[in-house]
């Protein structure tokens, strides 16, 4: 097996201030799957205040996967990164950085450092394909994750005004 890098990245706003919306994405729910419209479960082991580790089964069209990610948190920066450390694109790490923007808002910068395994050689336009691929897939899962923050967010102003 030969190893390739994919690199990708994209931007996702907000509607709630910078820190909540750390807050509420390094939450690590069992659920979290179900709100990036993935099937499957997720185990979460919590190692220290900022060391997290993931295990996931996800089910797809192709059967089921299984991923085991360490996540380290940066409160102070506001931002974290995960580390794949078993599965099919073992040794990959995203990286995460909230910053705020605008009155109340706030923008996740995301990085895939994505490690790709294949038998044949790729080309450079197989690999961005591939990229654009996981940019689409990634950045749709955080869309549906930024509407899931927007309407807990609108909750906890109604109940605390």
């Amino acid at each position: 097996m030969k190893a390739f890098s994919v690199n990708y990245k994209f931007t996702q706003r907000f509607p709630v201030p910078a820190q909540e919306a750390f807050e509420w994405a390094t939450d690590y729910q069992p659920t979290d799957l179900a709100l990036m419209g993935e099937e499957g479960t997720r185990t979460i082991q919590r190692i220290t205040e900022d060391t997290i580790i993931l295990i996931e089964n996800i089910t797809h069209a192709k059967g089921k996967t299984r991923k085991t990610k360490l996540v380290r948190l940066n409160p102070r920066a506001l931002s974290w990164h995960n580390i794949h450390i078993r599965g099919p694109n073992k040794y990959s790490e995203f990286l995460y950085e909230i910053t705020p923007e605008g009155k109340g808002g706030s923008k996740l910068t995301f990085t895939g450092l994505m490690v790709l395994y294949s038998k044949d050689n790729l080309s450079h336009q197989t690999l961005k394909q591939i990229a654009s691929r996981e940019k689409h897939y990634d950045s749709k899962a955080w869309k549906r994750l930024a509407n899931a923050m927007a309407k807990d967010h609108q909750i906890r102003v109604k109940r605390n005004p």
